[in-house]
């Protein structure tokens, strides 16, 4: 194999394969390699952990078709590292060449027959909208649990409702539901659990392409975006049933602008430690903000806001509330509660699409 590119072109094609590459200690060998694939002048860079895979395809100046795999990181780290310019990659043997101006290294290859055979896609193929699905990802993803021994809620569930396609993640103490209206991916009650790993590499590649391309298979989905495909082992066994878990009507609203509050927040939020949670103390005047930290000392903030209810005292982990505020999108949110116990549902006031579900903190 031997061919030239530009030492940018080499880079991207290496550190975005290389997202898929596995770090778990234990793993084969030739999991931790980047599979490099030359036919003409196309060069397909390949990663995976066996669970998520991700394939670059990249226009190159090719001398001699062949198929190899780099160590990742060291290859990568090396690319990084060489002048920006014209870039050569040549293997001879078990020995890769990389020349780049005066630099020179030679690195030891993985053999190639070890790499795992990637399965093609499905030949059916949907389209759905690269921006708003990028969006909804980043309102999503981020509630999923991240604790391997749940695998359930590790993933992100993608539903059929109404006529669109509806995105839900929890970790259990918060719950994010998003709907893409229109988006019709799914029909009737289908449904697939996507690992949300694999939705937040995706979401990484996801800038400036206008179509997404979805490939469903029975065991796995495949997510193409310009020269980027994203491969991934679907989640087995039945989501939580997220719906009992949203109140049907919550008896206390309040409205105050999201900025402010987020502002707020962030500044409270620095004598909230050691797993202090905020007050949010809601009455017809406004809404004032609370954290108290034992030997440490307390912060107090009003804010202007629209309260309609009972005077109540809600209590919620700093991080959780920061992270919905951060991704409700509009100008207004509003907090719906029905006690100090139940879950209160974070919405945008002009945007209906995405709810946002916390469970509060028990405070004395």
């Amino acid at each position: 194999m031997k061919f030239r590119c530009e030492r940018e072109d080499l880079e991207k094609a290496l550190s975005t394969a290389g997202r898929a590459v596995t770090t778990r200690g234990g793993a084969l060998p030739v999991l931790a390699g980047i599979h490099l694939e030359l036919q003409g002048d196309n060069l397909l860079a390949t990663g995976t952990d066996l669970d998520l895979t991700i394939a670059v395809n990249t226009v190159v100046g090719g001398e001699e078709d062949g198929v190899t795999v780099l160590p990742s990181k060291l290859a990568n780290d090396i690319v990084k590292a060489v002048p920006a310019g014209k870039i050569e990659v040549k293997i001879d043997g078990d020995e890769a060449q990389i020349t780049a101006g005066r630099s020179e290294f030679s690195l030891r290859v993985i053999p190639a027959d070890e790499f795992p055979r990637v399965a093609e896609p499905p030949e059916s193929a949907l389209q759905l909208d690269a921006a708003a699905f990028r969006d909804s990802l980043k309102q999503v993803v981020p509630a999923a649990s991240s604790d391997d021994s749940r695998p359930i809620l590790t993933g992100v569930l993608m539903a059929a409702e109404g006529d669109g396609l509806r995105l839900v993640a929890t970790d259990s103490y918060r719950l994010s539901v998003r709907d893409l209206p229109g988006t019709s991916v799914l029909s009737g009650d289908e449904s697939v659990l996507v690992p949300s790993r694999s939705l937040s590499e995706l979401s990484k590649v996801l800038d400036g392409d206008d179509t997404l391309t979805l490939r469903l298979g029975e065991r796995d989905a495949t997510f193409e975006i310009g020269s980027v495909r994203v491969s991934t082992r679907l989640i087995e066994g039945d989501f939580p049933n997220y719906r009992g878990l949203i109140p049907s009507s919550q008896p206390n609203n309040l409205i105050v602008n999201r900025a402010e509050l987020l502002e707020a927040v962030r500044r409270v939020r620095l004598l909230a430690q050691e797993a202090t949670p905020i007050r949010m103390i809601m009455k017809s005047s406004g809404l004032e903000l609370v954290a108290v930290t034992q030997d440490v000392g307390q912060a107090h903030e009003a804010i202007d806001a629209k309260y309609t209810g009972e005077e109540l005292t809600v209590a919620f982990n700093p991080e959780y509330l920061l992270n919905g505020l951060e991704v409700t999108t509009g100008d207004e949110v509003s907090l719906e509660t029905v006690d100090a116990l139940k879950p209160a549902v974070l919405r945008s006031v002009d945007n209906p699409e995405f709810l946002y579900l916390l469970m509060p903190v028990r405070v004395s």
